[in-house]
């Protein structure tokens, strides 16, 4: 069974808000403190891109399991204007913002799996999880 957690991401508190949550669950589910460290920079990432990019959306963080193993998943979706160019951003070192460009593809290393669907006007979601080794 998966128990979900959201938390909309309207301002810059909330980031920490959901960094916060992740953190919770993902000690609750018994991840090292690692992996705790990974989740909460992916969240924090994926949060500040809904706040910068978007202006507002939601990050969900679900607890799953699949038989014996227990991960986390974290949903992050928005109704912003999407990402015309998904390779583009994926790419490292890419950046709009002027940060390192870190990004979404240190969010896709930091986790074991990692999908975007995006299109311009269409708002996007990420989907990424992390197992427990």
């Amino acid at each position: 069974m998966e128990i979900q957690s959201c938390v909309k991401i309207i301002n810059e508190w909330d980031i920490v808000a959901a960094r916060q949550l992740g953190r919770n669950v993902a000690k609750e589910l018994g991840f090292g403190v690692v992996d705790q460290a990974r989740i909460t920079t992916a969240i924090s990432e994926l949060a500040r891109n809904i706040y910068l990019y978007a202006g507002q959306g939601q990050v969900c963080i679900e607890k799953i399991y699949d038989g014996a193993k227990a991960g986390l998943r974290i949903v992050a979706s928005d109704s912003g204007p999407g990402i015309s160019d998904i390779r583009q951003v994926m790419e490292d070192g890419y950046s709009t913002s002027g940060g390192l460009g870190a990004g979404l593809p240190g969010v896709k290393r930091l986790m074991d799996e990692f999908n975007i669907e995006s299109s311009s006007g269409n708002g996007t979601k990420i989907i990424t999880t992390k197992w427990i080794r």
